[in-house]
């Protein structure tokens, strides 16, 4: 259809007829639409319009055999008699291609300013990308703002959007992050920038088969792209710039890099989603995929209670589905019952210490589980029940029916974010570290690996630091996978050099929890040398003065402004605070002298 409309559009500057969102219709006698479109083709011929009613999106021709050759221009009427555009197309109200809605459509301009997770007290070089938002009002306050993707705001510096019909480009604010839901919130403070357009209506979730359109700035040009599918899928998708299961949408229409943060139009003209990101595989091609209405309703209700994005909920526990016949009678369902066991609860959620391992969980907020996870979805359609989860606010309850031991038993528990022991992201905050003889420590995270290991960093990673981001459950809250990045050389260290990329496991025989707690007991050592167990069956076993003092060195000879990144200093200066001890010195740089 659209092709058609933009082939009809090119057509339009030659021969000032309306453009046709519609295939052509022809009038009794007419043989075939060739003869309208190609030009001069049929001498003589000429297109006129015999039927045009308001708001049709298809209007009748006929072909004439007239006098003189080629198109002939042709005035066109409304039913009321008006004067035609200028163009001679008259707008559908309900057409999503209308001016008024592809206004609200802007171009992001941001400058990033990425860390260096190999080198974390460093920044990398600024880099600029461009990327798509719109103007919405849907919140509970109704005031007008841009949305556009959170990875496309990312660690930056520096945003500005352009709206289409103006050269000039306006500084933005970013309001909010949601970086699980891939959803950022901006903000214009010059009044200029709104005038004259109005925000975008948010519609409700679309249904499979609609048509849909995408509208965004890819890349291959600099004016607005207009690309259109239709709904092939609905279902819990992963949102991979937040490593977050959510509500997604997949289309057949193709959504290129640029197009991230645009909106999605229904054929009533409505937004229904954000395009955020596309399949890759060389299996498949034109799969795209758009967040939709309820998660950008989520994410815009959530920062209007909190004045701050807390993100979608988790029951924070693995599950496995009860297929099996063998297993659910194992587990004491009985015919009718279903549901899906626990299998481990993540000591950092809510629901620990209420979910047990071999919990069947049956049914949340009373919508029963089925055996393979999913439950109802509007008509004959199903979901996980995840999604049902995700729908609620940080702070809600949380109510079950699960199966222990054989019998139903009703638990109730406030449902939060659990954390995991992996990052998928640091919510644009800085890589912490820590440096002593060389040896430079930091926390395993999802970004750190791209960042070593390229953005293929799931193939291309170590097996055993693979295994911790995809099942590794921390152990309390805090608890981190330390991590001896590298070992700058130097006379201390001479024998560690190619070590790299190795979780610390203990420092003096006790077990480390985070990088904070290493840091602290480096800090504090007392003992003649500082061993630190590694995984893989290694260690390093350091002098624990010649250490200290090669610290100094080691900063001045590789720039490292501080032995530590500022959030393990605010952790040294309160413990030190706390025991009474000493002040750590500083040095004229403002590093912290073991």
């Amino acid at each position: 259809m659209l092709a058609l409309r933009a082939l009809n559009r090119l057509l339009a500057q030659h021969i000032r007829r309306p453009v046709v969102g519609c295939p052509w219709q022809l009038s009794p006698g007419c043989a075939s639409s060739q003869a309208c479109l190609n030009n001069g083709a049929a001498s003589g011929s000429r297109a006129v319009v015999v039927e045009a009613s308001r708001g049709s999106r298809a209007r009748r021709l006929k072909c004439d055999n007239g006098v003189g050759e080629g198109w002939e221009s042709v005035d066109y009427h409304s039913e009321s008699g008006g004067d035609a555009y200028d163009d001679g197309y008259e707008e559908d109200p309900n057409d999503p291609h209308r001016a008024e809605l592809l206004n609200a459509v802007v171009k992001v301009y941001c400058k990033h300013t990425e860390p260096n997770f190999s080198l974390p007290w460093q920044k990398k070089r600024q880099f600029s990308s461009t990327s798509s938002g719109f103007m919405v009002s849907d919140g509970p306050e109704k005031r007008p703002w841009v949305l556009t993707n959170a990875h496309s705001v990312a660690y930056h510096s520096q945003v500005q959007v352009k709206r289409r019909d103006t050269e000039k480009k306006f500084i933005a604010r970013v309001l909010a992050v949601g970086t699980d839901c891939d959803v950022a919130l901006l903000m214009v403070d010059d009044k200029e920038f709104w005038k004259g357009v109005e925000p975008l209506p948010l519609g409700s979730l679309p249904k499979l088969q609609d048509y849909v359109t995408v509208v965004g700035y890819p890349v291959g040009g600099d004016s607005l792209s207009v690309t259109a599918g239709v709904v092939s899928r609905i279902e819990v998708t992963h949102f991979c710039h937040g490593s977050c299961d959510l509500l997604g949408v997949q289309i057949d229409a193709a959504i290129n890099s640029g197009n991230s943060g645009g909106p999605v139009f229904s054929e009533a003209g409505y937004c229904v989603g954000i395009a955020f990101q596309s399949y890759a595989g060389s299996d498949a091609e034109n799969i795209g995929y758009v967040i939709p209405t309820p998660v950008i309703r989520h994410f815009l209700q959530d920062y209007s209670r909190n004045k701050k994005v807390t993100g979608f909920p988790a029951l924070g526990i693995t599950y496995q589905r009860l297929d099996a016949k063998d297993i659910r009678e194992s587990c004491g369902l009985k015919e009718g019952q279903s549901g899906v066991m626990v299998r481990s609860v993540n000591p950092t959620s809510n629901s620990f210490g209420v979910l047990e391992v071999g919990d069947v969980l049956m049914e949340f907020d009373g919508v029963k589980i089925a055996c393979d996870g999913t439950v109802p979805f509007r008509t004959s359609e199903r979901i996980m029940f995840t999604f049902l989860v995700a729908n609620k606010f940080v702070g809600n309850m949380a109510d079950l029916l699960v199966l222990r031991d054989g019998t139903p038993t009703r638990l109730q528990f406030e449902l939060g974010r659990p954390q995991a022991l992996v990052p998928s992201h640091l919510n644009g905050k800085n890589p912490s570290y820590f440096v002593v003889a060389g040896c430079v420590f930091t926390s395993l995270s999802e970004p750190y690996l791209a960042n070593e290991f390229g953005m293929d960093y799931a193939t291309e990673s170590p097996v055993k630091l693979l295994e911790k981001v995809y099942f590794g459950i921390p152990k309390k809250k805090g608890h981190q996978v330390v991590l001896l990045s590298q070992v700058l050389a130097n006379e201390a260290t001479v024998g560690y050099e190619d070590m790299e990329n190795v979780p610390v496991v203990a420092f003096n025989g006790t077990p480390v929890e985070n990088l904070c707690h290493l840091s602290e007991m480096v800090v504090n050592c007392k003992e003649k040398y500082m061993t630190f167990d590694l995984e893989y069956h290694q260690v390093i076993v350091l002098a624990t003065e010649a250490a200290k003092a090669a610290t100094d060195v080691v900063l001045e000879e590789y720039s490292i402004p501080n032995m530590a990144s500022p959030d393990v200093r605010e952790h040294l200066e309160k413990e030190k605070a706390g025991s009474g001890k000493r002040k750590l010195s500083e040095r004229p740089s403002g590093a912290i002298r073991l």
